[in-house]
């Protein structure tokens, strides 16, 4: 039983103007930011909030909690800035917004990696994506890979915590027969098993349909439904929450594919049947949509996004649980061509800070207060061990995990104490320690850069701090020895 189960809620401490989490109103006035943080505000409320202000920090009564539902929300190829509470100006996110204004928003979250296969692999082992050999693939592209059945994950360590456990959405963690969310600690799966799919057909990049219901190879039917993807994911999704789990804790974890290419929104029936015939005519590369797109039409994605979560937080709220979820939002990596990064560098698949800083809500109504933000550096890992112990669940001891939980930060007020965030892809390194970060691009030259005044990578220290620069060099060199070579080619 995890001691967060039952025990009071120590509130945060009023935080110091430099301090990393300091209270927020996502509103203008105070009292419309106190209703606001009630759960059940309609999202029309949300768009009638002015710019956020920096509010001081307010104590409150002890609480209990019993262990939380889960609900774990992935983007795909969601960008930093792409939401209107992160400071896009064309996009509108209300329901996302919202959420934001009811829990913690993080401005210094990271992805395990810089695209999707690794990020997954290092939420759902807790492990950096080096330590096994799927979690190489950048991204997994063929069916000689995936999430090993013996290892543990965040769903196999819940269940056996007493947790319903269900995958919605985009897998991308190997294919069947040898790999699957059923073979990997989820009771349920429903959804697809590569790294995208078009909307409406569910044609994958090799040209097979690939939506699931459940595992075939087990004796379950292919399931065919031909609206859009993004729509079935959420009707599905707010099903499950609004189920009867007989008595036990949940976790789902939602991977919607939106806003990943190709880029067709509700409604788009023309451009996939185009999609579709150029796939069936063997078009190599035809869902990568090359020639399609557009800002707006990516702006449009976004929203429909924002309004499928609304939807399954409605449902949440409906079934009377919304007080005892913890639900948590984010990106699998930075955005691609059409994201809105400002002010930082680089997109999907780089290490600079666009290609990895993602948006990161977590809003939990019974432990956390609202209208919070946290500047802590933090990534995919942490939360893995931040649930298992908020569920109760202990870490498998042959598994050691890289992430650091977050639980006594975020619950009971205790300093995060400062370590190293590691990424490594072919061709690019970077490590992030407080407010330094060490980059090595494809041209193998070493960059640092002081990240609380210069996110967007510009003006490059190495020259100025040349220990530092050294340190953090050998600090990930030294993490980088523990893991698994790339293979050759």
């Amino acid at each position: 039983m995890s001691s967060y189960d039952d025990s009071p809620l120590t509130r945060l401490s009023p935080p110091s103007p430099s301090s990393p989490l300091s209270r927020r109103s996502f509103g203008g006035a105070v009292a419309a930011g106190v209703t606001a943080a009630a759960v059940g505000v309609p999202a029309a409320d949300a768009q009638a909030q002015t710019p956020e202000r920096e509010q001081p920090f307010r104590a409150a009564p002890h609480r209990r909690a019993k262990r939380p539902n889960i609900l774990f929300i992935l983007g795909d190829d969601l960008g930093w800035a792409d939401l209107s509470c992160y400071g896009a100006p064309h996009i509108k996110t209300p329901n996302l917004d919202r959420l934001a204004r009811q829990g913690v928003r993080f401005t210094d979250a990271y992805a395990g990696s810089a695209t999707c296969s690794p990020t997954r692999f290092s939420l759902y082992t807790g492990r950096l994506p080096g330590r096994t050999k799927g979690g190489l693939a950048e991204p997994i592209a063929d069916r000689s890979v995936g999430l090993e059945p013996s290892h543990p994950t965040l769903a196999s360590l819940l269940r056996e915590a007493g947790y319903a456990t269900a995958l919605i959405g985009k897998w991308h963690c190997g294919y069947l027969p040898d790999y699957s969310p059923t073979k990997s600690g989820w009771e349920e799966f429903f959804g697809n098993f590569g790294g995208a799919l078009e909307y409406y057909s569910k044609l994958g990049l090799g040209g097979e349909y690939d939506l699931y219901a459940g595992d075939r190879r087990e004796g379950d039917a292919e399931y065919k439904d031909l609206r859009y993807y993004t729509r079935i994911l959420t009707e599905r999704a707010g099903e499950y929450v609004q189920r009867d789990h007989g008595g036990r804790p949940w976790l789902l974890n939602l991977n919607f594919t939106t806003p990943h290419w190709p880029w067709i929104a509700e409604g788009d029936e023309e451009e996939s049947a185009e999609i579709v015939r150029r796939i069936k005519a063997g078009a190599k590369g035809a869902l990568w949509h090359q020639d399609g797109g557009s800002v707006e039409k990516y702006a449009q994605m976004v929203q429909d996004l924002d309004r499928s979560v609304g939807v399954v937080l409605r449902a949440l709220e409906k079934s009377g649980q919304a007080q005892d979820t913890l639900v948590f939002f984010a990106s699998d990596n930075g955005g691609e061509r059409f994201s809105y990064n400002w002010p930082l560098s680089g997109n999907k698949a780089s290490l600079q800070e666009g290609g990895i800083r993602v948006p990161t809500i977590v809003r939990w109504p019974a432990r956390l207060d609202g209208g919070q933000v946290s500047h802590e550096p933090v990534f995919t890992p942490d939360w893995t061990a931040t649930l298992l112990e908020i569920g109760g669940a202990r870490p498998h001891p042959a598994y050691k995990l890289d992430g650091t939980s977050l639980a006594p930060y975020l619950l009971k007020g205790r300093p995060l104490a400062e370590r190293d965030l590691f990424w490594r892809v072919r061709g690019e390194r970077a490590l992030r320690r407080g407010k330094w970060k060490y980059y090595q691009g494809k041209n193998g030259q070493d960059h640092l850069f002081d990240l609380s005044k210069d996110q967007r990578e510009q003006a490059d220290r190495a020259a100025d701090e040349p220990r530092l620069l050294g340190e953090l060099k050998s600090a990930w060199e030294e993490t980088d020895r523990g893991l698994l070579a790339y293979p050759a080619g």
